[in-house]
């Protein structure tokens, strides 16, 4: 078994380079792809029921935290979409993010997993498992779930209404 500080030092780049990765594709055009939005729109959902149901054992009360954080979330996203600068290049679609609203929400989800990350460390590895009874965990990660599913619904939206065009013309 490796000593923790060994084990944070090797996590410790990785998690900077995925940050830093997050951060670069939210404010840079992307290529639109239906599978990615597609699998946003399973993924987050199921995640969110499963969340639910674990803090509806432990603590309910923070169902109201991902509620609140759903709803902000897609308050967020439908913002972003609106922001949003929409392309097609040929046959490709492209879209290129509203910045602001998307490092806000990637900032807000990785500041609340570092804090926690800092607390499993300094509290050692078992001492702190209360991730799913925190309200405020499951707040933020109703913000991220709300958002990222609001914008993958968006973005099918828009590819729909760009095709039934081009169809029409």
């Amino acid at each position: 078994m490796l000593p923790t500080p060994v084990v944070a030092a090797v996590l410790a780049p990785l998690v900077l380079w995925r940050v830093y990765s997050r951060i670069k594709r939210l404010t840079t055009r992307q290529r639109s792809k239906v599978w990615r939005h597609r699998t946003t729109l399973v993924f987050f959902p199921l995640l969110v029921l499963m969340l639910a149901a674990l803090s509806l054992q432990t603590a309910p009360i923070a169902i109201a935290g991902l509620g609140a954080g759903l709803v902000l979330g897609i308050v967020l996203g439908r913002i972003a979409s609106a922001g949003t600068r929409f392309e097609q290049a040929g046959d490709e679609y492209y879209f290129t993010p509203h910045a602001p609203i998307g490092m806000l929400v990637a900032l807000l989800f990785i500041g609340r997993m570092g804090y926690r990350a800092y607390e499993y460390y300094a509290l050692g590895s078992f001492a702190h498992h209360e991730f799913v009874t925190s309200p405020l965990t499951l707040c933020i990660f109703g913000v991220l779930a709300g958002y990222y599913m609001t914008f993958a619904a968006g973005l099918l939206a828009w590819r729909k209404r760009t095709a039934a065009a081009a169809i029409a013309q």
